[in-house]
């Protein structure tokens, strides 16, 4: 009898089996009936008890912008939701993560601070194209790039040309690239024949970036990524013309990903007018029909995995009459594990192994997290567990992000999150947060 510090015992895992799940020293060390003994348990019976979510696109903005979100509250968001692990996105702190003295900021505003894992994303501007070897020698997950304005000063949108040539030094230095595809011409275009037009409603919005220009730029990244011989992911697809861009690379032999977020899934292009400034993001959201075509490919497996782009701003900046001037960003990485077992799970019946796969697996298997992602012997314990039904209502007093303000508010979900372990330690039980245990994931990569 193998003897552990920690036992979950009577959960369902994801592949249907009752099982217990016994911990040593922040490891999964054995699964099944019995497996240990120890002095301490958690009893699942009832429940789920799934892979911790790996958020891979979430912005907490700090160091220099910590008012919009920080580490302390954005981490204790994703616990309270069963996320185990994120990636920070570079581009809201101020410095932005561009090179390795960025990275050593970012570093240590986390730093006894979080409750989950975090790896950190990279930069890709015209400004540091001479700086992406420190970027990865400090242990960058990627780099992000922006085809279109970032939305802050500090972060330039990325020419084909810097596009290019950062592929290639990613594809020398083994790490992946990743980018927010929009075609800027395009939608730079049409807003200003909007805003000329006296126009700033959300459908003007709605109007100014559409499907095609989206389309374009997933196209144009694909075969520039192509040429560099680059490991290449697209974030927040929105359409599923885009995810077929991408299957059709991948069936001729790119080595092309793609995300999806909740609010692509859940809300359709009328709820921006319905909710308002809640609901704004780009690209932004679409048609039902849409929403349809990602469910579909989410079910098909050519879209892997769903992250939360937790974007969060001041509530000053979320208000206004003017769409085109308010901050375009949607706060929900709480929410990604419960919308998709409701809308995924129970509505749509894609199953648990499909869930624990598009939240966890599929994500650590793409980034290269190989203790990550798995409810498995040897693996972290990094556990959600998680009543399949057990309603509450999304009110401000159950969130637990800066500004608590979300698209989804007044929403009935069955699903709850009722414990989250990160590597054994519970780090959240039912309302309550544990000591900060999470750490600093830095990627290595071997360069050629």
């Amino acid at each position: 009898m193998i003897t552990a510090d920690l036992v979950v015992r009577g959960g369902m895992l994801a592949d249907g089996q009752c099982a217990d799940v016994a911990i040593a020293d922040g490891r999964i060390v054995a699964i099944g009936p019995g497996a240990a003994t120890t002095p301490r348990d958690i009893d699942a019976t009832g429940k789920l008890v799934l892979p911790g979510a790996i958020d891979a696109h979430v912005h907490f903005n700090e160091p220099g912008r910590g008012h919009w979100e920080g580490f302390a509250s954005g981490t204790r968001a994703l616990a309270a939701g069963g996320a185990t692990c994120a990636f920070e996105m570079p581009l809201n702190a101020n410095p932005p993560t561009l090179d390795a003295a960025g990275f050593a900021a970012k570093a240590a505003a986390l730093a006894g601070v979080a409750h989950v894992d975090l790896a950190l994303w990279g930069g890709l501007t015209p400004d540091n194209l001479d700086r992406l070897d420190e970027l990865a020698e400090a242990g960058v997950i990627g780099l992000k790039a922006f085809m279109s304005r970032s939305g802050t000063p500090e972060f330039a949108a990325a020419d084909d040309a810097t596009l290019y040539l950062g592929m290639r030094r990613a594809a020398q230095l083994g790490l992946l690239v990743a980018v927010h595809a929009e075609n800027d011409s395009i939608t730079a275009a049409l807003a200003q024949r909007a805003r000329e037009a006296g126009r700033h409603d959300a459908r003007a919005y709605l109007e100014s970036r559409p499907v095609v220009a989206e389309l374009e730029a997933i196209g144009r990244a694909i075969q520039l990524a192509a040429d560099a011989g680059c490991r290449l992911h697209i974030v927040h697809v929105s359409t599923g013309q885009g995810v077929a861009l991408v299957s059709a690379a991948r069936a001729a032999g790119v080595d092309v990903s793609c995300e999806t977020c909740p609010h692509y899934l859940v809300l359709d292009e009328d709820a921006l007018e319905r909710i308002g400034a809640a609901a704004k993001c780009a690209p932004p959201l679409r048609p039902a029909a849409e929403c349809a075509a990602l469910w579909a490919a989410l079910a098909d497996g050519s879209l892997p995995m769903v992250a939360s782009d937790h974007s969060p701003a001041p509530p000053d900046m979320k208000q206004g009459d003017d769409m085109f001037a308010i901050w375009g960003g949607i706060a929900g990485c709480q929410l990604t594990l419960p919308l998709l077992l409701e809308a995924g799970v129970l509505v749509r019946g894609l199953g648990l192994p499909w869930l624990a796969s598009a939240t966890a697996g599929a994500v650590a298997q793409r980034f290269g997290l190989p203790t990550k992602g798995r409810v498995a012997p040897g693996c972290d314990a990094d556990l959600a567990i998680v009543a399949l039904d057990d309603p509450w209502d999304v009110t401000p007093d159950q969130l637990h992000d800066r500004h608590r303000l979300n698209p989804y508010l007044g929403w009935r979900v069955r699903p709850r999150v009722h414990q989250t372990l990160v590597r054994g330690q519970l780090v959240y039980d039912r309302g309550r947060f544990g000591a900060p245990a999470g750490r600093l994931l830095r990627h290595r990569t071997t360069s050629r």
